[in-house]
């Protein structure tokens, strides 16, 4: 009997005042005991909807028609409470973002043993509040910590959310989801957020669950790359319907649908060689005059030269003061209009020597030129010369104002003799520039999907005609095909304004498309350097081996 079957499932949405939106057209699936099946799509296609209806996850307005079965039981349309008893102890569910799914202010041994306790509610066990259940329950706690692959279970037990790492958060909330011993679990893009590496510990972790306990599981994704690497079958799903179903060798060798292909082609694991630039159709000089004004581009072979910079960090736990090593005397050099890529694990230390290259921090010994000068640069001069373009587009854009202020907010704060007509103009320059259409002027950043609000955030950085970009993680919250298009969107940029970028990623998939040249961070030190071709392609040290290997798809050519 399969563990899970959705049987012409057809899932609606209705909203007040608006028509009823389908969501889920007619989905046929199945999931076996020690299956792993997976679902590929991108945002909005669905996914998320369609395994959240076999947990009474949707909200009371969705209106559900066709077969939904865990087991032998059709629990389409179950009430909350009916669904009670087949959550934990049937089917966990692992979400995205375990920094939205950990309650922050309790310690982590009591948000597995709350789950235990929902669970074990009416099984024969001591009555709560009693010492020897409470330590029962206890050592169960420890016991799911390890399952999920977590060392040392009696710290991580007594600590915060914000003192673990993202893939130990992980790890938690799948040692929550195994705490009711399921048949199955449902699994939410868990690995969306997490380092290349992390990623495949935590899905190396997966197999192994269910190899061991025979366990299903239905993993949604966007990226083709893993169901190709992990899945028994996959299906692809977009605007809500099956477009596509096979295994990963059939759907790598012969896709039959123009959408698979696309993703297929998005997913940087699958590909060799790098993005070529296509011609922008923009007046560069015109906005170059508009915008800045007698702003005169630097002819410096080098627009970024950082030599033997440090930085610590001095921490404070129970009293006792401890010091930690961001960055020890990295250097690396930047050559005018080219991209040099960062690379590492969380924790290497690429953001804080972006931001010491981007006047944000100060580096404790160690120099920076910028365009060949190491003078001190006001304010007013770096933000001219130097943008950044950050992960998460929506916390860097004002909700309250409309695309075009977005856009040309640095002109308004640095050049007041341009006034609003003409900021509006160069606004829907920018929008042309970055493949936006111009309607998108007078919407606000929250109407925006994440691919648009990374373009807004691109023509924002883009707007006082800056020499040096650096791009923080600007692609790693995104869908493959839309990290796929705003890639090719920032090269063709580049070789249109001879732009230099400093890329910071953990993805090596998205170097070897993107970068000239790369460092490889760990622990705040450089471990390698050198071209792209060169690093990629015969690593040195072991530590850049094992983030090659951690690349979705990358043992795989389309």
């Amino acid at each position: 009997m399969s563990l899970l079957s959705f049987t012409d499932v057809e899932i609606w949405y209705k909203r007040r005042g608006e028509q009823p939106h389908r969501a889920v057209a007619g989905i046929s699936l199945t999931v076996e005991p020690g299956e792993l099946v997976t679902i590929v799509g991108e945002s909005g296609s669905g996914k998320s909807t369609l395994i959240r209806s076999a947990i009474g996850l949707l909200p009371a307005t969705c209106r559900i028609s066709g077969q939904i079965r865990l087991a032998s039981a059709d629990v389409a349309g179950w009430s909350h409470n009916r669904f009670a008893r087949y959550r934990g102890s049937y089917v966990g569910y692992i979400p995205q973002d375990p920094g939205v799914s950990l309650n922050p202010v309790k310690p982590i041994g009591r948000q597995i043993e709350d789950a235990l306790r929902n669970r074990l509610r009416g099984r024969r066990f001591l009555p709560f509040g009693n010492g020897a259940h409470n330590q029962r329950i206890r050592s169960e706690a420890f016991r799911f910590l390890e399952l999920a692959g977590l060392a040392a279970p009696e710290e991580i037990y007594a600590k915060y959310p914000h003192e673990l790492s993202g893939g130990m958060k992980q790890r938690v909330l799948i040692a929550i989801a195994l705490s009711g011993e399921p048949k199955l679990l449902l699994a939410d893009e868990p690995t969306s957020a997490l380092d290349v590496t992390v990623q495949k510990q935590i899905l190396d972790h997966l197999d192994f669950l269910r190899a061991e306990l025979g366990i299903g599981i239905l993993l949604v994704t966007h990226d083709l790359g893993v169901a190709l690497d992990r899945a028994d079958r996959i299906v692809v799903m977009r605007d809500g319907s099956t477009v596509e179903e096979g295994t990963g060798g059939e759907i790598l060798r012969d896709a039959r649908h123009d959408y698979t292909r696309r993703l297929l082609d998005a997913a940087p694991g699958l590909h060799t060689g790098r993005l070529t630039p296509r011609p922008i159709d923009l007046d560069t000089a015109r906005l170059a005059r508009a915008a800045t004004g007698e702003h005169v581009r630097g002819t410096a072979e080098y627009a970024i030269e950082v030599t033997d910079i440090s930085k610590a960090f001095t921490t404070h736990r129970g009293g006792v003061e401890r010091s930690v090593r961001a960055a020890d005397k990295v250097s690396f050099r930047v050559a005018s209009g080219t991209t040099h890529a960062l690379v590492g694990e969380s924790g290497a230390g690429k953001s804080t020597i972006a931001r010491i290259v981007g006047g944000l921090a100060a580096a404790d010994s160690g120099q920076v030129r910028l365009l060949g000068q190491t003078e001190q640069w006001s304010r007013k001069r770096l933000s001219r010369s130097l943008q950044f373009v950050y992960q998460n587009p929506y916390s860097s854009l004002n909700p309250r104002f409309d695309v075009a202020d977005l856009v040309t907010e640095p002109i308004r704060v640095h050049r007041k003799d341009i006034g609003r007509r003409e900021r509006r103009e160069i606004a829907l320059e920018l929008l042309d520039g970055v493949r936006l259409p111009r309607q998108h002027a007078e919407r606000k950043a929250g109407e925006l999907s994440g691919g648009q609000a990374q373009r807004v955030a691109i023509a924002r950085a883009l707007s006082l005609e800056p020499e040096i970009v650096i791009l923080d993680e600007a692609v790693s919250a995104l869908d493959v095909s839309v990290q796929a298009e705003i890639l090719q969107l920032l090269a063709d940029l580049q070789a249109a304004y001879s732009l230099t970028y400093l890329f910071i990623t953990h993805d090596l998939g998205v170097v070897k498309l993107f970068a000239d040249t790369v460092s490889v961070l760990r622990g705040g030190q450089v471990v390698e350097s050198g071209t792209a071709e060169q690093v990629l392609g015969d690593p040195r040290v072991d530590y850049t081996r094992r983030l090659i290997e951690s690349v979705p798809g990358s043992h795989l050519t389309v």
